[in-house]
């Protein structure tokens, strides 16, 4: 990872989607680096290795192994995107927060999400699932807890404009409908961490059944990522009261609305055709103003 190959805000969380690879002491040697307020292209190598604990040898390594050639290019790499605008948007929320604060750090850090998922996001990647959900026989969501939540969403969206879809969130339910998939099949896996077993394992019985896999994750390098034929991945900072989950759930789903738009251009025709049908079946549940 080069800093001049990269748009800054994509640098953290290049960095972040990195982390599961690391161990407990070689992600204490980033949060250290991360942690300082100070840090400069002159901060020096011995400097964080004496702040962390650690040998300078052991630093250099955590800088190749997080993509970097070496201790200078992710120094320089770092320091600049923490004097970047979307970095500095996050601010840890603590119990002494007023209500007002409390908004404005929700959603900056929301914005620092959607601003650096951007950044990262591979069109080619999201090209080819809007292929693969528009041509699909059949579509597979499988999620579990808040991701379940997501594919939900994105389901009712696509069936709006006549896309048929089904949510699976019981592991059992996800293995039975992942072996009746085949070659003219989608299956879509929702994990925020990439690890939960029972999306790992669906994923992993639709690719074998031989269907097409799509994967919605924040880390890109995870047991999910790797099963995948497509990987979507969204990105945001953690803190200790809200975690990752929260901010990632918002770049996810709008990851999925610009999909679900981009499955609708594919035929905007039929979609409007469907949209307009489905609006007309629920009008009658509206209530008319008075």
């Amino acid at each position: 990872m080069s800093i001049d190959e990269l748009d800054l805000r994509a640098i953290g969380p290049r960095i972040r989607m990195r982390l599961p690879l690391l161990t407990p002491l070689e992600l204490r040697v980033v949060e250290t680096v991360f942690g300082l307020r100070s840090f400069t292209e002159r901060t020096a190598l011995n400097q964080i290795a004496t702040d962390a604990g650690v040998s300078e040898a052991l630093v250099v390594k955590i800088a190749k192994k997080l993509g970097f050639s070496g201790f200078r290019d992710f120094r320089t790499a770092v320091a600049e995107y923490k004097r970047s605008p979307t970095a500095e948007m996050h601010e840890e929320l603590s119990a002494d927060d007023s209500s007002e604060a409390i908004l404005q750090k929700v959603f900056r850090t929301s914005i620092q999400a959607l601003e650096e998922t951007l950044a990262i996001i591979d069109v080619a990647a999201f090209d080819r699932a809007a292929d693969l959900v528009k041509n699909a026989r059949n579509r597979d969501f499988y999620g579990v807890g808040g991701s379940a939540q997501i594919a939900r969403d994105v389901a009712h969206k696509f069936l709006r404009i006549g896309i048929r879809s089904s949510v699976q969130d019981d592991s059992h339910m996800m293995l039975m409908s992942a072996a009746l998939l085949g070659p003219d099949d989608v299956a879509i896996g929702f994990s925020h961490s990439g690890r939960t077993t029972a999306v790992i394992d669906a994923i992993q019985l639709a690719r074998k059944s031989g269907a097409r896999t799509i994967v919605v994750t924040n880390y890109n390098s995870s047991p999910l990522a790797e099963i995948a034929d497509i990987v979507l991945c969204s990105t945001a900072q953690g803190s200790p009261l809200m975690g990752e989950n929260a901010a990632a759930r918002i770049a996810q789903l709008n990851i999925l609305d610009a999909l679900f738009v981009a499955v609708a251009q594919r035929d905007y025709t039929a979609a409007e055709v469907n949209l307009e049908r489905t609006m007309a079946a629920v009008t009658s549940k509206r209530k008319d103003r008075s």
